[in-house]
């Protein structure tokens, strides 16, 4: 072999190598909103003083942040109504010092916290797709009980570890797991019996803006 094609060879597997770099990069790029903000995990003692039980009927509730701009999903959680009320938030980003947080699951899911954590996820540049089904007693359980054994979760990972959370429910096998907030956010609005809404507001683009924010609100005793 010449030694042109020996160099011809080695340029091919260099771009091919770095093509696939730059594709990885894309990916994790587009999912970097799904970026952990690690909290100290609550003791028992705090989350059974939180905890709330919502009086509706069992439901999952999926949010997914959506980029105004370029429309992509940005983060995916998912709500849990079952013998208590919590959200999952996988490497999520929110917090409010009356919301206890234990392996990315948020306690103490009140109409109020509620309101504050799509409010303070939903900005100027991203707003808040709500995907409720209301399911039976022993899929929330299901359901919580999983959230609750997951552990914590790696940034860029927020569908995937929300997917692969409800695949494992029985009566939501067909969903695949995927690593994209807007495709499982497609795939559970195609699920009978789903309801949909979106939640905006347009205040400041600044995350941590909303938070703080809505965490003021909340200790006022909003």
């Amino acid at each position: 072999m010449s030694g042109s094609d020996l160099n011809l060879r080695s340029g091919i597997r260099r771009l091919s190598t770095g093509l696939r770099v730059a594709a990885l990069g894309v990916a994790v790029a587009a999912l970097t909103a799904c970026a952990a903000q690690q909290q100290p995990n609550a003791d028992d003692a705090t989350l059974e003083r939180v905890a709330y039980r919502h009086n509706g009927p069992p439901a999952l509730t999926l949010y997914t942040m959506i980029n105004n701009r370029t429309g992509k999903g940005a983060h995916s959680s998912l709500m849990v109504n079952a013998s208590e009320r919590v959200i999952f938030d996988p490497a999520g980003s929110f917090y409010a010092d009356v919301v206890p947080e234990r392996d990315d699951v948020l306690f103490g899911i009140t109409p109020g916290v509620e309101k504050a954590y799509r409010g303070s996820h939903a900005r100027s540049t991203h707003h808040v797709v709500v995907q409720r089904l209301e399911v039976t007693p022993e899929q929330a359980q299901r359901a919580y009980q999983l959230v609750r054994a997951n552990g914590r979760v790696p940034g860029a990972f927020c569908a995937n570890a929300t997917a692969s959370i409800l695949k494992q429910i029985p009566g939501f096998e067909s969903l695949n797991v995927t690593f994209y907030p807007g495709n499982l956010s497609e795939q559970f609005g195609a699920l009978p019996g789903v309801t949909t809404e979106r939640y905006r507001e347009n205040d400041s683009a600044d995350l941590q803006e909303g938070l703080a924010k809505n965490n003021a609100a909340l200790n006022a005793g909003g």
